[in-house]
């Protein structure tokens, strides 16, 4: 089961390879920006797409697509589960090296994978504008927060500590101890291809694991570079590159992953239905998973809030990326008082964004990452219409002009009822769902009343709706927010979400403790053997 629904991942690029090619618009996008591809170590034809140590590939040659008019890149040769196989074998000797480190010795590793990742900032996020789609200033943001990731982990380094436990007999110590499980596999998503994998990679390599990155197979440029950067800073201080091992390939490489024992942690990144099964697999080897899966996302708007902060901040949320954050507002729900005047501000401000070239200034909303994510607008669009619901603005696939080569749509608002079908289901486009309501008990119910519970958001003044939003009776999301929107995170706190969210937690506060394998030490040096609960065994 998990094999087919793994292979749905590879039906993005079966849709992709319908474009019709020549060699003249093949050369064109690496042309143009072949600065940028020789400054990551890229080629046009050649980019082995493992990383054991060395690199290679004995998988498909695979082609990669620039999203803006559906171009061929470049060509990757991907991975196999035969190449998966000894990247595991290659990886666990590494950790044997990495996990004697002192924690604080790991962090000065960190610092310079970190300094490196600055050094290639401005071309890394170029190519994940190009590569993936999202805006030239979102590409170099995500590299950031890896950046941002790392300085946090290296903070870690001086700061990881158990617990001293008072023992209830005479003579003896109690304390946790918190060691590496071995290998983390990390399982990553189109949408952030460098900082899910830095999340997991910083916090996995500061609590003394080695990794194996399956990223997805649309964004493969990006992982082969990433680790190229991660490896050369590896080789600074005479450690094995092979503690941070790359696999890129298809569903059979994914499925592998998530069966092998040797994946101690599997983090995987994606929609609800392929997490649900991989779930499934690595609960049946007892193994751990850390799930961060769909949003479907609610920000709720009061009569006593902000307006004009609130406009500004739903655009953002449910335009930026494309709608394809895993945290994008995918429903609106306004107290109905104040519901028309939110959407005139709105509608002025959607047909204010720029849709075009994500490398083009003064462009706020690229294309969708595939021809795939077109069909899954259109049909989203179709439901509204047929359960009842209206389009209040955009709507439309842009098919001629300049763009009409690419996955370009209209970013979009909709007039629709809670209980719709449509609005229970994430859909990973620029669609935003708009709804009223009457109380705010009203309002949180709306929230809480979806499969997914990922981010949410309250717009309000009131204190008391605050603490009511945050409390026991409030939203039952991972992420809570007041007066800033559901997308975006900062690192220093825990990322995900409840319920068909999957639980996980990614990035800061504690959840560097999912990484490790976790001891109650007691020690004895009293002389004597007191029992515990006073038992006497005389």
């Amino acid at each position: 089961m998990i094999t087919q629904i793994l292979r749905s991942r590879s039906l993005i690029h079966a849709a992709n390879k319908l474009a019709p090619l020549s060699s003249a618009r093949c050369l064109s996008t690496f042309d143009k920006h072949r600065s940028v591809f020789e400054a990551l170590g890229l080629d046009k034809t050649n980019n082995k797409g493992v990383f054991d140590g060395d690199w290679k590939g004995s998988g498909p040659v695979v082609p990669s697509y620039n999203p803006v008019n559906n171009e061929v890149i470049a060509e990757v040769i991907t991975g196999t589960t035969g190449d998966l196989n000894v990247a595991f074998e290659k990886v666990a000797e590494a950790q044997k090296i990495w996990r004697e480190l002192p924690v604080p010795k790991r962090g000065h590793v960190l610092l310079t994978m970190r300094n490196a990742l600055v050094e290639n900032l401005q071309p890394l996020g170029k190519l994940v504008a190009l590569e993936m789609g999202k805006i030239l200033p979102e590409g170099i943001g995500e590299v950031q927060e890896y950046i941002d990731i790392l300085e946090y982990a290296l903070g870690l380094s001086r700061m990881l500590q158990g617990s001293v436990i008072p023992s209830e007999r005479p003579g003896h110590a109690m304390l946790e101890t918190w060691n590496p499980l071995g290998t983390v596999g990390i399982i990553s998503a189109f949408n952030f291809p460098v900082a899910v994998y830095g999340w997991n990679c910083a916090i996995a390599l500061v609590t003394g694991n080695g990794t194996v990155w399956k990223p997805a197979p649309t964004t493969s440029l990006v992982s082969i570079a990433v680790t190229r950067i991660i490896a050369k800073a590896l080789k600074e201080h005479d450690l094995p590159p092979s503690l941070c091992a790359l696999v890129t390939g298809g569903s059979d490489v994914g499925s592998a992953m998530a069966a092998d024992k040797r994946a101690h942690v599997l983090s995987f990144t994606g929609s609800t239905n392929v997490g649900r099964e991989v779930g499934k697999v690595v609960q049946g080897r007892f193994g751990r998973s850390i799930l961060e899966l769909g949003g479907n996302n609610a920000l709720i708007v009061t009569d006593d809030c902000d307006l004009d902060l609130a406009t500004r901040a739903i655009l953002f949320a449910a335009v930026g990326t494309a709608g394809q954050r895993c945290t994008t507002t995918r429903r609106l729900i306004v107290q109905e008082s104040v519901y028309d005047t939110l959407i005139e501000r709105l509608k002025k401000a959607y047909q204010q964004v720029k849709v075009g070239d994500p490398l083009d200034q003064g462009v706020l909303c690229g294309p969708l990452h595939t021809k795939e994510a077109v069909e899954i607008y259109k049909t989203a669009l179709h439901r509204v219409k047929q359960e009842g619901g209206e389009i209040i603005i955009g709507g439309k696939v842009i098919e001629d002009g300049p763009l009409k080569h690419g996955n370009f749509v209209e970013p979009t608002m909709t007039r629709v009822r809670p209980d719709m079908e449509v609005v229970q289901n994430e859909s990973f486009v620029p669609i935003l769902h708009t709804m009223t309501y009457k109380t705010l008990d009203e309002a949180i119910a709306i929230n809480n009343n979806v499969a997914q519970g990922l981010s949410s958001s309250i717009f309000t003044s009131n204190p008391s709706t605050i603490f009511k939003w945050i409390g026991p009776s409030g939203s039952d999301c991972g992420i809570i927010n007041v007066n800033i929107p559901t997308n975006g995170a900062e690192i220093g706190g825990a990322f995900g979400g409840e319920k068909e969210t999957g639980g996980g937690r990614e990035s800061g506060s504690d959840s560097w403790k999912q990484y490790c394998r976790r001891g109650t030490c007691t020690i004895n040096y009293s002389g004597t053997l007191p029992l515990a609960q006073g038992i006497n065994f005389g």
